[in-house]
């Protein structure tokens, strides 16, 4: 059954049927913390610094398209289809530009200490698995305190492909020595998903700046606001009464 906005309309029964849950598996970027405008501020800033796209600034759409979720071998190769060691040597830089920032402005996504609370309090296992380099991911997840609360952190490019490949996510779940059938993910970007998913598992995605439906395309099990959102109570509160 479809809601009128595309979202399937039994969200919570899609997570039910992993009970017991073993392990939640979260992306960092865009679903820990609201890390998209430092990104864009930094790509958009740099790549006016030399001349690219004719000096004419690029926009949240464009960056949306050629840059949320992925990988930034993909990114150079998107930025520089000529020169791809150029491209990493700006990406390089690009993210330095991008630590600056968040040590200054970064903001955890609505909620995400009320769903750390509800996975502590069950005893699951975590992992934070992303295509961010490992400084970035490192520095984004002790800055928000939650260094300590997650058991590994995968990096996509410490795996054989990063996402979309499912590869980051089953490593996941090689290291915690969990099932697929009993972890779920969240994802903010058409990427993540399409790993995650990819992989075997649901991905609750996270609109908090790609558009929903581009979004829906790579078929999440449903999309939430932030971490605060009815539908996502909902579904885990139907796991907790299949669990008993």
């Amino acid at each position: 059954m479809t809601a009128p906005n595309g979202e399937n309309s039994t969200e919570s029964s899609s997570l039910a049927t992993l009970a017991p849950l073993q392990a939640v598996l979260f992306d960092v970027d865009g679903t820990l913390c609201d890390s998209d405008p430092l990104h864009y501020y930094a790509f958009r800033e740099m790549l006016l610094e030399i001349g690219y796209n004719c000096g004419v600034p690029v926009d949240e759409e464009w960056f949306i398209k050629t840059i949320a979720g992925k990988h930034n071998d993909d990114i150079a190769s998107a930025l520089f289809p000529d020169d791809q060691e150029r491209g990493l040597k700006f990406c390089d830089e690009k993210e330095a530009m991008f630590r600056r920032l968040v040590k200054e402005q970064l903001k955890p996504i609505d909620g995400v200490y009320k769903v750390k609370k509800w996975i502590e309090d069950r005893g699951l296992k975590r992992a934070a698995v992303t295509n961010a380099p490992r400084l970035n991911a490192e520095l984004i997840i002790e800055i928000l305190g939650l260094k300590d609360f997650f058991d590994v952190v995968i990096i996509g490019s410490e795996c054989e492909r990063a996402k979309p490949s499912p590869d980051p996510y089953l490593k996941a779940l090689e290291l915690l020595k969990v099932s697929k059938e009993h972890t779920f993910i969240f994802e903010d970007s058409a990427s993540g998903i399409k790993a995650g998913v990819a992989a075997g598992m649901p991905v609750v995605g996270l609109a908090t700046r790609n558009p929903p439906h581009i979004l829906m395309e790579a078929k999440p099990a449903f999309l939430i606001k932030d971490y605060e959102d009815s539908k996502l109570w909902a579904a885990l509160e139907e796991i907790d009464s299949k669990s008993v």
